[in-house]
């Protein structure tokens, strides 16, 4: 009698091995199903050397961008150390995961695990992330991804930093020519660190927090006073939270706003500024 493998047995593997699903299905079916003789499986077949890596910390890794023809993708790829960060296998991993995404537009690193491999044949992304593993004997997870598709009248600008431990990406409305200015911009985002991209990206809560601290700094001060200085504290937060208030790093003379304006109709719509681990 065939034993049926469930979803549910091949889920139970996989949070054993780390290995992809459709070979811990092949797993279940050569032991019929019995869980051990799967694991002791797949550790013959050199795909599950070093079963529960996956429950170690990784808190390392590579930020990696890549430009396609349709979209911009930027992707962190995590390690245990830093040591495997850096190594040339890992790279090559973190920039050729970018290039996947461009191509195949997921919608986040699960639906990502599950997508074909356009360079490995038979292969899904998690069991050439699975091979990794077996190679450079760490734990290795792609922990978020964002895509930016190219649309008319828009230019994707990006910045990579430090090998990849810090990067951001910035689109821009307004001129498909300005790749430069938006990779000016992401610059700016990695250096100064906003949190916002303008004053009315601000959630309300947090604004009205800020009014809250400034008032109990100034609640000796003249009521008829109190309210300006609580605007112009607030102003003084987006200076520091929001990337078009900012000073531009390059010239502290202007901001982005003044630096935007002066290159006509332009403005940034999205943006995101990562670094590893944060």
């Amino acid at each position: 009698m065939t034993t049926e493998i469930t979803m549910e047995m091949i889920k139970e593997l996989r949070s054993k091995t780390g290995v992809g699903i459709s070979k811990c299905k092949e797993a279940l079916e050569q032991s019929s199903g019995n869980l051990e003789e799967a694991v002791t499986f797949l550790r013959k077949a050199g795909i599950a050397q070093a079963v529960k890596k996956g429950d170690r910390e990784t808190n390392e890794g590579a930020i990696a961008v890549f430009d396609g023809a349709e979209r911009v993708a930027i992707v962190e790829v995590n390690s245990e150390t830093d040591f495997v960060s850096q190594n040339e296998r890992f790279q090559a991993f973190a920039k050729e995961m970018a290039e996947e995404i461009a191509l195949g537009n997921p919608s986040d690193p699960a639906s990502f695990l599950t997508q074909p491999s356009s360079k490995h044949a038979g292969m899904t992304i998690d069991e050439v992330r699975g091979t990794l593993v077996q190679s450079l004997g760490e734990n290795i997870q792609i922990s978020r991804l964002a895509i930016f598709e190219k649309k008319a009248g828009h230019s994707i600008g990006y910045y990579v930093h430090m090998g990849g431990k810090m990067a951001a990406v910035v689109d821009l409305q307004g001129a498909e020519d300005l790749q430069d200015l938006g990779k000016e911009l992401a610059m700016q985002a990695v250096a100064a660190d906003p949190a916002y991209l303008a004053p009315s990206d601000v959630p309300e809560d947090i604004k009205e927090g800020e009014r809250a601290i400034i008032r109990e700094q100034i609640k000796n001060k003249p009521p008829e006073i109190q309210e300006k200085i609580v605007e112009g504290k607030l102003n003084a937060y987006y200076e520091q939270a929001c990337l078009t208030r900012q000073k531009y790093v390059k010239d502290p003379s202007m901001t982005i706003e003044k630096l935007l304006a002066s290159k006509g109709d332009v403005e940034p719509v999205s943006f995101v500024r990562w670094q590893i681990g944060g």
